[in-house]
């Protein structure tokens, strides 16, 4: 499987490996998701960057040399309110052409707004796809409607946007029988939203707030050795799609898996608004049934609390570098507005 897998994809994508960051700009949220570090209930340091925050952590990232950014907030319609995330993107556009949005699900019309503004890509994870598991982890909020998520590629791609990601969050439900249901989902939206380019993520659960000292369930744990069988399972049945691994992985798996189906890797990641340069820390605060609440004692090199913990810690150059000495090109960019243009 991983030779085929191997072949398949340096058949439909060569030897490169596209390279993105994700920027968180707010962990408010006002759902209550028992496995997130950014759980409406979780008495963690939260902080919403503004506009001039949020180009900051962006031109960091550009001057690392990133040209393709993942904005990732809480959902949380007071903080993250209507028109933020589109201001954001007007705000960084000109120097990052390719921006995609991970947040709480939106309208139809919304989706097309962001994409008017120049967003094109989405990802929502399904978290997990049996029911009654959704139903138990997602206890408050909008998030405890599945099928209002499970629809959300749809009303993307309705919208306008060109590339959408979907996943589930192994470790919280049987991972096979999530991994079946994931491939039926990529293989209804191939069909019904033909237009848009796919990528699918595995992520596994990490350490988050709350749990720092998170065990994995061994009856639902994805081990290393599926995990790379899935990775491949995909690539074969999927011979187009972008498969996308972050840094939650650890390095020696993320080095072995490069050859292995990947197309997409995340590098020198943080989970927390102004992780990159600090931005936003300077206006802490906890959120108490949705009003903020001041800390009473400010302690130093406080900053935000991130949505989980990474593993694979190496910097955007040292992966570049990494790529280079295995014969892969890093693709930092592989889009531009003119491509549009008349």
């Amino acid at each position: 499987m991983a030779v085929e897998a191997r072949t398949i994809t340096q058949r439909n994508f060569g030897k490169t490996m596209r390279l993105f960051a994700p920027l968180y700009v707010s962990n408010e949220c006002i759902n209550n998701c028992s496995y997130c570090g950014f759980s409406r209930d979780n008495p963690i340091l939260r902080t919403t960057l503004t506009i001039d925050q949020v180009v900051t952590e962006a031109r960091h990232l550009h001057a690392l040399g990133f040209r393709n950014i993942l904005l990732v907030a809480g959902e949380h319609p007071k903080f993250v309110s209507d028109g933020y995330l589109q201001d954001c993107i007007d705000a960084i556009k000109s120097f990052i052409p390719t921006i995609a949005i991970e947040v709480g699900p939106m309208e139809d019309h919304q989706y097309a707004e962001i994409v008017d503004h120049g967003g094109e890509g989405l990802i929502v994870y399904q978290e997990t796809y049996v029911r009654e598991v959704y139903s138990k982890l997602h206890t408050a909020g909008p998030k405890k409607n599945f099928d209002w998520r499970l629809e959300c590629p749809e009303r993307a791609y309705a919208g306008g946007f060109r590339r959408i990601g979907i996943g589930a969050l192994f470790g919280l439900a049987p991972w096979r029988q999530e991994a079946l249901a994931l491939a039926a989902h990529l293989e209804y939206l191939y069909k019904h939203c033909w237009k848009a380019s796919f990528s699918v993520a595995f992520p596994r659960m990490r350490p988050y707030a709350g749990n720092y000292q998170y065990s994995p369930d061994p009856e639902l744990f994805l081990d290393d050795r599926s995990f790379v069988q899935l990775t491949t399972a995909f690539r074969i049945c999927f011979p187009h799609v972008n498969i996308v691994l972050s840094t939650r992985e650890p390095a020696p798996l993320r080095d072995a898996m490069i050859p292995l189906g990947v197309t997409h890797m995340s590098a020198g990641s943080q989970t927390e608004p102004g992780g990159y340069t600090g931005a936003g820390h300077d206006d802490l605060h906890l959120t108490v049934k949705g009003r903020r609440v001041e800390i009473e004692e400010r302690k130093p090199c406080q900053k935000a609390t991130e949505q989980f913990t990474i593993d694979d810690k190496r910097s955007a150059s040292q992966i570049a570098a990494l790529l280079d000495s295995k014969g892969y090109e890093a693709v930092w960019k592989d889009w531009d507005e003119a491509i549009l243009n008349p």
